[in-house]
């Protein structure tokens, strides 16, 4: 401890200096963490939206029609329908399960209120292959998605909104003028990283909704989306191609002609964004440390000017029975007090800009507790590694030339 209790009054008696000395490390500290929690905060974000949508999960929509010579929106055709997404299946090897939506958005009214919201036609697949949870009450069943039933499961927003705190259960909102029972309140999810609310919608059976709120073209059984979910992420890749087999075939589709539906690999894209994050995030932090580099070598200097300042010192300690170990540590102990203090101020300062930076980005920033033992760690080392040197010249010193030293 006394080592310590040197090296501190040492570092004191030149504050000045001391503090410059660890800006660089303060700074590089800083950024390691800042830079890192950006993408920590990225990655989760990535991660959220995967769960969100559902995992190995692919989306068959219609290609837009193309009768003009000019595209329209992606999912405005009307050439998928329940019996294909039957057809995928039960045909598909690779395919755990599919759910098929028909959905748009209407205004919804209870009482005196009323809230504009998203209505989706679903089958209870929907379920598993989205991760969602009824919170309470029930889901619609198999018979009432069959003959149609006028239900519906509402979201947490829908609720607040037009119930305020009453149970909705077995109350009856109407949809487009058209009256539907709640049976089931699905479980809050709040909003996603990018602020939208995911608990603001409505589902109800798939063919209510095509039969009485939506008509997409002229056949009753268009739906807009096919959510497929592979039974693996291995099987991804042949889940796509065994769909894709098999819309041409039952679509009518001869060698030669276009697909009239897009498929989308979900899970693949949201991997391939969650691993940039990643890489993003080694990069920035990698960027970030040259900023220790450039403070340790800062440390370095101050500790070789220190060695030439207190030369006559070091011969004194020597002259009096200090061995060259003991003078080597004291300088090894000075350098790495300064690394582990700037080390410790950098945590605080990059903590604080990492909330900063919040405010800047459409996501949370995610500070873990590996990224600050890391740091810790990194400048203690830097601490070792630079301060050895000039340790090593204080402790080689010829004792009788550094008492004559002015």
């Amino acid at each position: 401890m006394e080592i310590f209790r040197t090296a501190i009054r040492s570092l004191l008696s030149n504050r000045t200096r001391s503090i410059l000395t660890m800006l660089g490390i303060i700074i590089g500290v800083g950024a390691v963490i800042t830079m890192v929690a950006i993408g920590n905060g990225a990655s989760s974000q990535m991660q959220g939206l995967m769960e969100g949508f559902g995992s190995n999960l692919i989306i068959v929509m219609p290609a837009p029609p193309n009768t003009t010579g000019a595209r329209s929106a992606a999912g405005s055709g009307v050439n998928l329908t329940l019996n294909d997404s039957e057809a995928i299946a039960e045909e598909c090897f690779s395919v755990l399960r599919t759910a098929p939506e028909a959905n748009g958005s209407a205004q919804v009214v209870y009482g005196n209120n009323n809230w504009n919201t998203s209505i989706t036609g679903c089958t209870l697949d929907i379920l598993p292959v989205r991760t969602w949870e009824v919170g309470s009450g029930v889901f619609f069943t198999d018979s009432e998605v069959r003959s149609g039933a006028k239900v519906c499961v509402i979201g947490q927003t829908v609720a607040t909104e037009l119930f305020g705190y009453t149970d909705p259960i077995d109350s009856t909102i109407r949809i487009k003028n058209i009256p539907f029972r709640v049976c089931g309140v699905m479980k809050a999810k709040g909003a996603n990283s990018f602020g939208v609310d995911q608990d603001d919608f409505i589902l109800v059976p798939i063919t209510t909704a095509q039969r009485r709120l939506f008509r997409f073209g002229a056949r009753v059984d268009t739906v807009r989306r096919i959510n497929v979910q592979a039974k693996s992420r291995e099987l991804l890749d042949s889940a796509k191609e065994e769909v894709t087999a098999i819309l041409r075939q039952r679509h009518k589709l001869s060698d030669g002609i276009e697909n009239d539906f897009d498929i989308r690999d979900l899970t693949q894209t949201l991997e391939n964004a969650a691993s940039m994050a990643n890489v993003m995030s080694l990069l920035l932090g990698a960027i970030a440390s040259i900023s220790l580099i450039v403070g340790g070598i800062g440390i370095m200097n101050i500790m070789l000017v220190s060695v030439s300042e207190r030369t006559r010192e070091i011969g004194i300690r020597m002259a009096i029975g200090a061995r060259p170990s003991n003078v080597r540590m004291q300088f090894l102990t000075e350098a790495v007090v300064l690394s582990l203090l700037g080390g410790i101020i950098g945590i605080l300062t990059g903590t604080g800009l990492a909330k900063v930076a919040e405010s800047c980005v459409s996501f949370n920033t995610i500070v873990s507790a590996n990224s600050v033992l890391i740091a810790v760690g990194f400048s203690a080392a830097v601490g070792v590694f630079f301060g050895f040197w000039p340790a090593w010249k204080a402790s080689n010193l010829d004792p009788i030339v550094a008492l004559r030293s002015e």
